[in-house]
């Protein structure tokens, strides 16, 4: 038997049930991994809770790390006992769980497995919104909403290697010093009466940023397009605060041609070379030192409750992760 965590109906927290399953089974294309740690992200949350259509009950989650413990017959190139990492096996809140073997990461040696459990959903996020969504380049200027996070810490450090500037977001003043360690130029507090706008307009001599990367989503979404100048583009990649309203895109015309997107990493991992070349570039940023990984969390997978509370409730920084 699996020790799992299910959704059993849409829902919060609560709806979480540490329970046992059948173990399961690696099919055509799959490899059966043993889970070292999971990894925990607000799509996780979105699912659990409705907000983006799911069967129930369910077995949470879809990040991990681990070690290859059985190998599909029609799958080439893997051996019981290799260290992989994934983002896309749903059921990952698990002590076991069936992987696709084209998506996911080889582990190199001297990376830990909560590391490698932080790296493919948040690092790859990180590295293509750096360099595929909006590829920045020296000289430009970003804002990062939630600076402190587990992308928003990560986002810094691939901007700042990329020689952005950088100026994050963050709720606390905690939070305001991670974001610093991460490389952030310029860190500021945001919640009620700050206006986000005019303080970025005051750090970029009324100019604006070339880029915003906004995954909070409702309660930002205005600020960050008004912080964009001419010609600039705002990249929303998620919806921390809820999902953004219906907008008039007249508004990028008149606001100065900008651009808007709303991207997700599976566009940008669409076969295993591009899976390959982006992963390359975190490991290779771990090994050579520009690059950190934060681990802020760790919760018992029995716990999974807890962290999706702290999680939503903004109390976290860095990575989250459960440890079977």
């Amino acid at each position: 038997m699996a020790h799992v965590v299910q959704a059993i109906e849409a829902g919060g927290p609560e709806v979480l049930r540490y329970t046992e399953i059948d173990d399961p089974q690696a099919g055509p294309g799959e490899l059966l991994v043993e889970v070292a740690a999971a990894g925990i992200n607000f799509i996780d949350t979105y699912r659990r809770s409705g907000l983006y259509p799911m069967e129930f009950p369910h077995v949470v989650g879809s990040e991990g790390a681990g070690r290859v413990i059985a190998v599909a017959d029609d799958v080439t190139g893997f051996s019981v006992g290799d260290r992989v990492a994934w983002h896309n096996a749903p059921g990952s809140y698990a002590t076991s769980v069936a992987v696709p073997a084209a998506g996911v990461l080889r582990v190199p040696e001297g990376v830990s497995d909560e590391v490698a459990a932080a790296i493919p959903l948040q690092g790859l996020t990180a590295q293509y919104l750096a360099t595929g969504s909006h590829r920045l380049e020296p000289g430009q200027t970003a804002l990062i909403h939630a600076g402190a996070g587990g992308v928003g810490l990560l986002l810094t450090q691939l901007a700042k290697h990329l020689g952005a500037r950088v100026i994050t977001t963050v709720s606390t003043e905690e939070k305001a010093e991670l974001s610093r360690g991460a490389g952030a130029d310029e860190v500021f507090l945001y919640g009620e009466g700050v206006d986000i706008a005019a303080t970025v307009r005051d750090l970029t001599d009324g100019e604006g940023v070339d880029v915003a990367y906004d995954g909070v989503g409702r309660d930002t979404f205005d600020a960050s397009l008004a912080s964009l100048k001419v010609r600039g583009s705002l990249v929303l990649f998620g919806a921390a605060s809820g999902p953004v309203e219906p907008f008039d895109i007249q508004r990028l015309n008149s606001s100065g041609g900008q651009f808007l997107s709303r991207p997700s990493l599976q566009w940008f991992v669409r076969s295993p070379e591009e899976l390959a070349e982006r992963s390359g570039m975190l490991f290779d940023g771990l090994s050579t030192g520009w690059l950190d990984f934060r681990v802020g969390h760790e919760f018992p997978l029995a716990e999974a409750a807890e962290a999706h509370r702290a999680l939503e409730g903004r109390k976290t920084t860095g990575k989250v992760i459960l440890k079977p």
